[in-house]
This record gives C-alpha cells, structure tokens and sequence, in this order.
C-alpha cells in the first residue's frame, strides 16, 4: 500500500511540473523581448526601445549566409514554411513562439536597405500585429543572442534566415574565389 502511495505522489508531482512548463510556453506569441512570449512591450523583438512604437527592419552581412534582414539591433530574422506569402498566414503560436517570437510592431515600420513596399504587417490571432517581408511573417530565434548570429538558419528544414528580397536564404554564403579566365583545365578526371 505505501509503494501505491508513492508511485501515485509521484505522478502527481509530475503532473503539476508539466502543466506548469506548458503554461510558461503558451502564454501567445506575440512580440517580445528577450525572446519570451510573456512580455507585453509589444515592439518588435529585439529593435527599438521600449515603448516604441516605429520598429526597424535593415540588413547585415551573416558569416556563411551573406546578405540577410535584421531588426533594428542586428538580430537575424526568419520565415517558416509552415507560413505562407500569398495569402500571408501565421502558424506559429503558443510554444513554438516561445523559441521564435513574431517580430512585431506597435506603430510603422521603417527600413534601411529594404525595399519598403515589399514591408507589411499582418494580424495575429493572439492579438499581436507582426511584420511581414514580401507578405512572409518574420520571427527572431530565442537563442540567437547577440546581433549577427544565425542558429536558427535551417532548424527543423523548415526555418530559414530571409533576403532583403523576402526569399529564404537555402545555401551558404560562396567563400571560395570566382575562377577567372586565366584557370585552366586538364578535363576528364575529378572522380570522387
């Protein structure tokens, strides 16, 4: 009977742990800062000053990805291709916001860098108002935390680094020289 005991604490207590992780990873998906879903500043994630009301959107040279779209403090932003463009649809909400926060705006969006007519917003249904590129929400990774930095770049297959241009950054960045006219060639060989 005492083991009954246990075993039924046990799973108690395990049920209270996971219903509080789960409520601190839905809590919405709006913009934040500091790459929580919680907080209620409402400007864009991780651009601007608090209270904000006007977001950025510019651009930065990546290491390995060349060219992306940064906010305002030089986070990389993502597009997810569970979204789409045309018509513009969000799908990440609840936990997965938690690990990629909507880069929101309160007021307009300016640019630097980027074509402005290819800039909107869009309506989220936690009530946030998120930035779109070429029609394509964008998002932060909560684990990038310093500008520049790129780890979310291809997580899951599904999340890519985004172009001035809205497209979604699939390949590396060339490192390697272009060849000139001056190379020559031995043909035939190079078997792998």
């Amino acid at each position: 009977m005492l083991a009954i005991k246990h075993v039924t604490g046990y799973a108690a207590t395990g049920a209270a742990v996971l219903a509080l992780t789960l409520a601190g990873c839905g809590g919405g998906g709006g913009g934040s800062s500091g790459g929580t879903s919680s907080t209620p500043s409402g400007g864009s994630t991780q651009s601007g000053s608090t209270g904000s009301a006007t977001s950025t959107l510019t651009t930065a040279n990546v290491a390995k990805l060349g060219t992306v779209v940064t906010d305002g403090k030089g986070y990389v932003l993502y597009r997810f291709d569970a979204d789409s463009a045309n018509p513009t649809k969000v799908s990440c909400y609840n936990t997965c916001a938690t690990v990629w926060p909507a880069a929101t705006t309160q007021g307009g969006v300016t640019t630097k860098g980027i074509d402005k007519s290819l800039v909107s917003t869009v309506k989220r249904t936690d009530g946030g108002t998120q930035i779109t590129l070429a029609g394509w929400p964008l998002y932060r990774y909560a684990k990038d935390d310093e500008p520049k930095e790129a780890y979310g770049q291809g997580v899951d297959g599904t999340w890519f680094a985004v172009t001035p241009s809205g497209a979604k950054i699939t390949t590396p960045a060339s490192t390697a020289p272009t060849p000139t006219s001056t190379s020559t060639s031995t043909g035939g060989g190079g078997a792998y």
